[in-house]
C-alpha cells in the first residue's frame, strides 16, 4: 500500500513507532480534542497522534463540510510537529472506524498502534460497526471528558471488557499491548465540545 503515500498522508509503512489514531467528526475541533490527544499523547509516551476527520458520521446528523473541518483541524494541531493530520477515509471512502483500523494494520504492521477517544464517545462504542472486532484490533485509550465520568464503569464497552481493563499507572504498556485492552485516564477536564459551539454559533 505504498503507493497511498504521500497524497493520503499515512505513516511509513515500515514504522516501528508508538501511535496514536485519533478520529471523530471534529465538527468543529477545539481545545477540548486538543486536550484528548495531548493527554494521550503524554500520558502513553507516544511518537505520533494520527487525526482522522471523518466524512461523515453513521450516528450523528451530518457534519458540515469536509474540507473546512480538515482545514480547521490542521490549523489546531499546526504548532505539534507529533500531530498528523490525515484524509485518508475521504480519499478510500471510509466510513468505519473498524476498516481504517484494518486498513492501518496492513499498512504499517510494525507500529504500536492505539485508538484515542474521549470518555464521551465510550458512552455510544457499542454502536460502532463491529466494536467488538475493533477492541480485539487496537487498543483503546479513554480520555475523561466532562459529565462522562462514570462511563469508565456503566458503558457496554467497559461492561463487556471489564477484564481486559489495564489500571492507568499502566498506561505506557498499552501501546503495542495484546488486544483487548483497555485503559481509562483520568486526567483535569476541559469543558469544550463540538456540540455546545454549533449552539452558540
Amino acid at each position: 500500500m505504498a503507493h497511498l503515500r504521500p497524497a493520503a498522508h499515512l505513516p511509513p509503512t515500515s514504522t516501528r513507532a508508538r501511535i496514536g489514531l485519533f478520529g471523530g467528526s471534529f465538527d468543529p475541533p477545539h481545545r477540548g480534542h486538543l486536550h484528548v490527544a495531548e493527554v494521550a499523547m503524554r500520558r502513553l509516551n507516544l511518537d505520533q497522534v494520527w487525526w482522522f476527520p471523518t466524512p461523515g458520521n453513521p450516528l450523528k446528523e451530518a457534519p458540515s463540510d469536509y474540507e473546512a473541518r480538515l482545514g480547521a483541524v490542521r490549523i489546531l494541531t499546526g504548532n505539534n510537529r507529533a500531530f498528523e493530520v490525515s484524509d485518508i477515509e475521504q480519499r478510500l471512502h471510509l466510513r468505519y472506524t473498524v476498516d481504517l483500523v484494518r486498513l492501518l494494520r496492513k499498512h504499517c504492521p510494525h507500529a504500536k498502534l492505539t485508538w484515542i477517544m474521549g470518555g464521551d464517545s465510550l458512552m455510544t462504542f457499542h454502536h460502532w460497526k463491529d466494536w467488538k472486532a475493533l477492541a480485539h484490533l487496537v487498543p483503546v485509550a479513554v480520555v475523561a471528558r466532562p459529565g462522562f465520568e462514570l462511563a469508565a464503569r456503566v458503558s457496554p464497552f467497559a461492561k463487556a471488557f471489564r477484564q481486559n481493563r489495564l489500571p492507568d499507572r499502566g498506561a505506557r504498556i498499552l501501546p503495542g499491548h495484546e488486544t483487548p485492552a483497555w485503559i481509562y485516564l483520568p486526567a483535569p477536564l476541559n469543558p469544550l465540545s463540538s456540540t455546545a459551539i454549533r449552539n452558540a454559533l
